[in-house]
C-alpha cells in the first residue's frame, strides 16, 4: 500500500471513531447527569404524567411528553410523505424544466426557512383559519378515541392536531427535496425502455422511478421524521399546556414535547437535581431519535437489497 493511501486509511478510519465515539460520550454525560434525578424522583419516570421538579419534592414521568412528541411527529409525517411523494413525482416526470427548476428552488428555500418563523405562522394566522375544521372533526368525529375532545380549551388551536400540521409543512421541503433528487437520478435507459414497450407514464412510474427511488425516498421520510421529533421552538409556541390534566389520548390534546419542555423551563434549570430531570427527557429523546435512524438504515438495507 502507497503512504498516501495508508494516511488516508487511517485519517478516515479515525474520523469514522472519532464520531461515534463522540455519541457514545454524549449519551454518557446525559446518563451520569441525569442519575442523581432519577435516584430522588418519587414516581415512575417512564409511566408517569406527573412533572414537577422542586428539589425537596421530584416527581417527574416523561409519559406525556413522549406520547406529544410522537403524536405530533407521526401526524406531521402521514400528512408530509403522499404530499411530498406527489411534488417530487411532478417536478422529475410531469413538468417541464422550466417550471420544475423555479419550483425546486423554491421548495429547497422553504426548507431552510427558521423554525421561529413556523411557530409564529402557526399560532397567528394558521390556528385562526383552521379552528372551524378542527371543531367540525372534533365534532363530528368523536366517537372516535384520537378525535375526541381533548385536555385543553376547545377552541381548538394549542393542540397536537394543529401543531402536527404545522410539523408537516415544516418536513414537507425536506423529503420532497430529497426525493427530488433521488428520482432525478432514475437510469434513462430504464425509463426509455419502458416507453419502447408502451408504458404509459404512470407505468413508468409504477415500474421504474418507484422502486428505484423506494429506498431514498424512505431515508428522506425518517430525516423528516426525525426534524418533527426534535422540534423545539415551533411547538414551544403552538403548544398549549394542560396544566393539571393528564394525556387523553387525543388530537385535540395540549402538552409539550421534549424539545419544547426544555426549551420552555429553561429557566427553572437552577440547580443541579432540577436540571437532571430535563437532562433524562434529553436522553429519552436522544434515544429516540437513535432508534428512529436506527429503524430507517434498516429499512433502506432491506429495500437495497
Amino acid at each position: 500500500m502507497r503512504p498516501g493511501d495508508r494516511i488516508f486509511q487511517i485519517l478516515t478510519t479515525g474520523a469514522g471513531v472519532f464520531v461515534v465515539s463522540l455519541i457514545g460520550l454524549i449519551g454518557l454525560f446525559l446518563l451520569v447527569q441525569a442519575i442523581p434525578a432519577l435516584q430522588a424522583d418519587n414516581v415512575n419516570f417512564l409511566t408517569s404524567q406527573v412533572w414537577q421538579t422542586e428539589p425537596n419534592d421530584m416527581k417527574f414521568g416523561i409519559m406525556g411528553l413522549l406520547l406529544v412528541t410522537v403524536y405530533s411527529a407521526l401526524l406531521a409525517l402521514i400528512i408530509a410523505m403522499p404530499i411530498s411523494l406527489g411534488i417530487a413525482l411532478f417536478l422529475t416526470q410531469y413538468a417541464p424544466k422550466r417550471l420544475a427548476k423555479p419550483f425546486a428552488y423554491v421548495i429547497d428555500l422553504l426548507a431552510a426557512v427558521p423554525s421561529i418563523i413556523y411557530g409564529l405562522w402557526g399560532l397567528m394566522v394558521f390556528a385562526p383559519t383552521i379552528e372551524p375544521f378542527s371543531k367540525w372533526v372534533n365534532d363530528t368525529f368523536s366517537w372516535i378515541p384520537i378525535f375526541a375532545a381533548g385536555n385543553v380549551s376547545p377552541d381548538m388551536r394549542g393542540t397536537i392536531f394543529t401543531a402536527g400540521i404545522v410539523l408537516a409543512v415544516m418536513i414537507l421541503p425536506i423529503i420532497t427535496s430529497l426525493s427530488r433528487e433521488v428520482f432525478e437520478r432514475t437510469p434513462t435507459p430504464h425509463i426509455e425502455g419502458a416507453l419502447a414497450l408502451g408504458a404509459t407514464r404512470w407505468e413508468v412510474i409504477r415500474t421504474t422511478v418507484l422502486p428505484f427511488g423506494k429506498a431514498g425516498y424512505i431515508g428522506a421520510s425518517m430525516l423528516g421524521l426525525g426534524r418533527a421529533l426534535g422540534e423545539t421552538i415551533a411547538l414551544a409556541i403552538i403548544l398549549t399546556g394542560a396544566v393539571g390534566r393528564e394525556f387523553t389520548w387525543s388530537l385535540f390534546d395540549g402538552g409539550a414535547t421534549f424539545a419544547s419542555k426544555i426549551a420552555a423551563d429553561y429557566a427553572e434549570l437552577n440547580n443541579e437535581i432540577s436540571a437532571g430531570a430535563y437532562i433524562a427527557a434529553g436522553l429519552v429523546l436522544f434515544l429516540l431519535t437513535f432508534l428512529v435512524n436506527f429503524a430507517a438504515r434498516s429499512i433502506i438495507a432491506k429495500k437495497g437489497d
